[in-house]
C-alpha cells in the first residue's frame, strides 16, 4: 500500500486534499439528490390528493349517468379512478407518507367525508407511451423525465377511497414517482468545476506551504558543500521561523568547532615543529654518518607524518573562496608538473565550461589521486566528462588494482595496503582520506573501481 503514496509530501498533501475534497462533493450531491427526491415525492403525493379532491368535487356534482364520461376523461396515467357500490378491499401498505396524505383529503373534502387511503406498489397499465405533442414538450436543456415522468416510473400508487354524496364510493390509484428524475448532469458538470477549481487553489497552497521546507532541504545539502554558505532567512510562519533558527544555529556551532580545531591544530603544528627542528640540529652533529643519515630520515619522516597528518585533520575546510575553476587548465598544469618529474599523464575530454569550488582543495584532490595511479600504476590516465547536471573526471592507471574488499577502506585514515609499511612505497596512507573529504566538501563523491583487464579507477563526480 506504501508504494502507492506518492514519494514527497507535496504529493501525499495533495492526495489527501483532493481525495478529502471529492469525497465531500460526492458526499454532499447525494446527499442534496437525495433530499430532492423526497421532497419532490412528497411534492408529488399531495399535488396527487388535491387533484383527488377535485375529481370528487366533479363526480359530486354529476348525476350518475354522467360520471362515466368524466371517469374515461380523467383516466389516463397516472391516475385511475372508478365508482361502485361499496368499496372494496384497502391493499396494505407501510409508509410515513400516507396518513399525511389522507388527513390532506380528509381536510380538502370536509371531516364528515368517508375516507381510507394506502399507499401500494403498483404495476403500470402500459409499458410504453407515445410521445407527447410538440406543445407539451420539455424545455430545451431540461430532461424529458423531469417535466413528464415515464409510465414504468411510478413505482407505487397512492390509493384512496372515497364516500360520494349519493352513497357510492370512488376508488383511486394515483401512481407516484419514485425515482422521478434522471441523474442531473448540469449538477455533475457544475461539482466537476468546481472540484477541478478548488484542487487548483489547494495544489498552490500546499506549494505555498511546503516551499519552506524545500528550502530548509536545499540548505542541507548545501551546508555539506559549503559550511559557511549564508544562514536561512528566518521568516513566515512560527514552525518555519523555528526550523530556520535551529538550522542556522547548528550551522554555527559546525563553524564554532571548526574554527577552534583548527586554531588547536596550528598551536600543536607550531609546537611539534620546534623540538623536531632541535632533533635535526642535534642530529647534524652525530659523528657516525651512517648514524646521523638514518637519524636525520626518521626526522623527515615525523615531519611528513606530523604535516600530512595536521592536513587531514584540517580536513577540507579553508577559508578559500569558491569560484569558477578552469578544470582543463588545472589538468593541463597537474600534467606539465607530473610529466615534469618523469612521470607519464595522459588526459581525454574537457570540461565545457568552469565549475564553481575551491582551486586549490580541488588540485589538491587530483593530484593526490594522480600520484597514486603514476606511483602503483606506472601511468595514469586522466578522462573528464562534463554533463549538465555534473561533471565526472576519471584517474585509471595499469596497476595490480585493489582488492574487492578493501575498495573501501582504503579511504580509512592511515591504512596501506603495502604491507611492508615502508614510507619510501606507501605514502602515509592519508592521500585517498584527504581525497575524498575534499570531493564530499564539494557535494560530490570518490569511489574506486577494479577495471577489467587490470589496473585501478578512481571516479570523482561533483554536481553542478
Amino acid at each position: 500500500m506504501t508504494r502507492l503514496l506518492p514519494s514527497t509530501l507535496f504529493g501525499r498533501m495533495v492526495l489527501v486534499l483532493v481525495a478529502g475534497l471529492f469525497i465531500a462533493q460526492l458526499v454532499g450531491a447525494a446527499i442534496l439528490l437525495r433530499d430532492r427526491s423526497v421532497a419532490l415525492y412528497e411534492a408529488g403525493g399531495f399535488h396527487a390528493v388535491r387533484r383527488i379532491a377535485s375529481i370528487v368535487q366533479v363526480l359530486d356534482a354529476l348525476e350518475p349517468a354522467q360520471r362515466g364520461i368524466a371517469l374515461r376523461a380523467v383516466n389516463a396515467e397516472p391516475l385511475r379512478v372508478s365508482v361502485t357500490e361499496l368499496p372494496g378491499p384497502l391493499p396494505a401498505g407501510e409508509t410515513s407518507l400516507a396518513p399525511r396524505m389522507q388527513a390532506l383529503l380528509t381536510r380538502l373534502l370536509g371531516p364528515d367525508r368517508a375516507v381510507r387511503a394506502a399507499i401500494v406498489e403498483r404495476v403500470p397499465l402500459q409499458t410504453a407511451r407515445a410521445a407527447p405533442p410538440p406543445e407539451h414538450m420539455p424545455p430545451e436543456g431540461m430532461h424529458r423525465r423531469w417535466a413528464r415522468p415515464d409510465a414504468r416510473s411510478y413505482r407505487v400508487a397512492f390509493v384512496a377511497q372515497v364516500a360520494l354524496a349519493d352513497g357510492t364510493w370512488a376508488t383511486f390509484e394515483h401512481g407516484l414517482a419514485r425515482e422521478p428524475f434522471a441523474w442531473p448532469y448540469k449538477l455533475l458538470l457544475t461539482l466537476g468545476v468546481l472540484l477541478v477549481s478548488v484542487v487548483a487553489l489547494a495544489l498552490l497552497a500546499v506549494r505555498w506551504v511546503t516551499r519552506p521546507l524545500a528550502t530548509l532541504g536545499k540548505a542541507a545539502e548545501g551546508l555539506g558543500r559549503d559550511i559557511d554558505r549564508p544562514p536561512l532567512p528566518e521568516s513566515g510562519p512560527v514552525e518555519v521561523r523555528r526550523a530556520a533558527q535551529a538550522f542556522n544555529a547548528m550551522q554555527q556551532r559546525l563553524q564554532r568547532f571548526l574554527s577552534e580545531r583548527a586554531e588547536f591544530l596550528a598551536a600543536v603544528s607550531h609546537d611539534l615543529r620546534t623540538p623536531l627542528t632541535r632533533l635535526k640540529l642535534r642530529a647534524e652533529m652525530i659523528d657516525d654518518a651512517a648514524m646521523r643519515t638514518k637519524v636525520l630520515a626518521d626526522v623527515d619522516e615525523m615531519e611528513r607524518m606530523t604535516a600530512a597528518t595536521l592536513d587531514f585533520l584540517r580536513g577540507a575546510r579553508t577559508e578559500e573562496p569558491v569560484q569558477p575553476i578552469d578544470v582543463n587548465a588545472l589538468l593541463e598544469s597537474l600534467q606539465s608538473d607530473f610529466e615534469a618529474m618523469g612521470h607519464e599523464v595522459t588526459l581525454e575530454g574537457s570540461a565545457a565550461s568552469p565549475f564553481p569550488g575551491r582551486p586549490l582543495a580541488l588540485r589538491r584532490c587530483l593530484s593526490n589521486l594522480v600520484d597514486n595511479a603514476v606511483k602503483y600504476g606506472r601511468a595514469a590516465r586522466v578522462a573528464v566528462e562534463d554533463a549538465h547536471d555534473g561533471l565526472g573526471i576519471s584517474v585509471t592507471d595499469e596497476g595490480p588494482g585493489i582488492p574487492e574488499d578493501q575498495l573501501d577502506r582504503v579511504f580509512e585514515p592511515f591504512y596501506r595496503i603495502e604491507r611492508s609499511r615502508s614510507r619510501e612505497t606507501g605514502g602515509t596512507g592519508l592521500g585517498l582520506s584527504i581525497a575524498r573529504d575534499i570531493a564530499r566538501s564539494h557535494g560530490g563523491e570518490l569511489v574506486l573501481r577494479n577495471r577489467e583487464g587490470g589496473g585501478l579507477a578512481a571516479v570523482l563526480t561533483l554536481p553542478r
